[in-house]
């Protein structure tokens, strides 16, 4: 089984790559056979910015961008999709929902238009989420940002897509026990991304 990890920060010592990094190794540590890849947006040089090609393509008017098939394919390749990326402003980085907003394009990801009622085309695609974040648990839930993040990520993107969230994790803090705690979980959740009977008791809490 193959893993693809994406992850949207600038900084490669960052926490967040050392979290996906993690996890990676969490991925491949059963005696499985496991892969995963790690597609750094970053790195990649990866174009977030949704332009008239990309509507022209949301409104099937053109074909889709090289650059978009090659995103596509590398999903279509994988068996999970994993997105790790530090919270900003309570949702994504600005690249990754660029890359969400493009890749995820009609007629790949969902049908829809004047005459086709809404098809989900990802039924077959796990998803795993893992946000970092700065601010402790009792502002995430004061405020109700959780909730508002798993609303419009899981439900808003995914969900419309008919992908399955199999994991919904947000790590907060950044202080040494909790860094520690953070591997832990991550790399947990690696071991157990294909792991049927894991992932059926994270999909039912």
């Amino acid at each position: 089984m193959h893993a693809l990890i994406v992850v949207a920060h600038p900084d490669q010592g960052s926490l967040t790559h050392s979290v996906a990094r993690t996890l990676g190794e969490g991925v491949a540590e059963p005696d499985g056979g496991h892969t995963f890849e790690i597609a750094d947006l970053s790195a990649e040089g990866f174009q977030p910015e949704f332009t008239v090609t990309d509507l022209d393509v949301h409104r099937r008017e053109v074909p889709i961008p090289a650059d978009i098939v090659a995103e596509q394919a590398r999903i279509d390749r994988a068996d999970a999709l994993v997105l790790v990326f530090p919270v900003h402003w309570w949702s994504m980085p600005a690249l990754l929902k660029g890359w969400v907003d493009r890749v995820f394009s009609n007629g790949w990801a969902y049908d829809e238009g004047p005459d086709i009622k809404s098809v989900k085309r990802l039924r077959h695609l796990n998803v795993h989420l893992v946000g970092l974040g700065g601010a402790g648990a009792s502002t995430y839930e004061r405020h109700g940002y959780r909730n508002a993040m798993k609303t419009q990520i899981d439900h808003g993107i995914f969900d419309y897509c008919g992908a399955r969230v199999v994991t919904s994790e947000l790590l907060l803090g950044s202080e040494a026990a909790e860094v520690a705690q953070h591997f832990d979980t991550v790399r947990a959740i690696g071991r157990d991304l294909f792991d049927i009977r894991a992932n059926a008791v994270t999909e039912a809490a």
